[in-house]
């Protein structure tokens, strides 16, 4: 009886923070974060939810290392970046000194 009263508490908690991340998918916060946080928690008691959690951090691994920067890449961002920094430095100083 115990297990299952904690398998419901776990279902509520994990539940409630799920659809809590989904709501924050469309309003400002951090929605994946929250979703994967609940089914973390689904996670511990069900192995639906396990699954789905593993197979949703495989498939965010695979989208990270298309996205991830090759270190070319990386080093001429930073170079755009400090110098649109100092334009805007420089326009901003010519601004204020007139």
């Amino acid at each position: 009886m115990k297990s299952f009263l904690k398998r419901i508490a776990v279902g509520i908690v994990g539940g409630g923070v799920t659809i809590v991340g989904v709501i924050a998918l469309v309003a400002p916060g951090p929605g994946w974060l929250i979703i994967f946080a609940g089914l973390g928690i689904l996670a511990t008691e069900f192995a639906w939810a396990a699954y789905v959690l593993e197979h949703a951090k495989k498939n965010v691994s695979k989208a990270a290392d298309r996205i991830r920067l090759k270190k070319e890449h990386r080093d001429i961002l930073l170079a755009v970046f400090f110098a649109s920094t100092l334009l805007i430095l420089v326009i901003w100083y010519a601004y204020w000194r007139r």
